[in-house]
């Protein structure tokens, strides 16, 4: 067993149409001490558990749960949400996620990476959680879209880019 003084005590909610994403989540999260994970497989159960408890972190599927109306929902909650995508992998959703509030973008191929990449989003800043996640991502999205594919938006990139940038301290107090 690991010991994560981050996740200790955490309620956290899953939400994926794929229960085998689920027990991937939930396998991940068992080495750790103290972790009570929630998880649905529809949008009805994920909007129930939503407003019924209040979350220390929520992992939010894009495709097949409805997954930007629950990041509504959970954003409007003020609970810090990352989206986990296979299918919805691509600049629009990224953008979308960012635009509707999520504090980070995690492709499904990279699960086997989840508790860090879940500790670094409870203890750094939104800007920190973002340029890490950017810099993961933005490889793999290079390696499938090509270098450019930030182009059709780049007023959007340069804007967040400069969100990105400003003086705020990278560790969570």
């Amino acid at each position: 067993m690991h010991e994560s003084e981050i996740l200790e005590g955490k309620l956290i909610l899953a939400v994926d149409d794929e229960e085998d994403v689920l027990d991937i989540i939930e396998e991940e999260l068992s080495e750790y001490a103290n972790v009570t994970l929630h998880t649905a497989t529809t949008f009805e159960k994920a909007q129930q558990y939503l407003v019924s408890y209040t979350y220390d972190l929520v992992i939010l599927d894009i495709m097949g749960v409805r997954g930007f109306d629950l990041l509504q929902i959970a954003n409007a909650a003020r609970f810090p949400v990352v989206m986990l995508t296979a299918h919805a992998f691509t600049p629009e959703a990224l953008k979308k996620s960012i635009e509707l509030g999520a504090r980070a973008y995690l492709p499904k191929e990279k699960l086997g990476s989840l508790v860090p990449f879940l500790e670094d989003v409870l203890k750094l800043s939104y800007q920190s959680t973002w340029r890490k996640a950017l810099d993961q991502v933005g490889t793999l999205f290079n390696k499938k879209f090509g270098s450019d594919w930030r182009q059709s938006e780049e007023d959007f990139w340069a804007e967040f880019e400069k969100k990105l940038t400003l003086d705020e301290g990278a560790i969570l107090k």
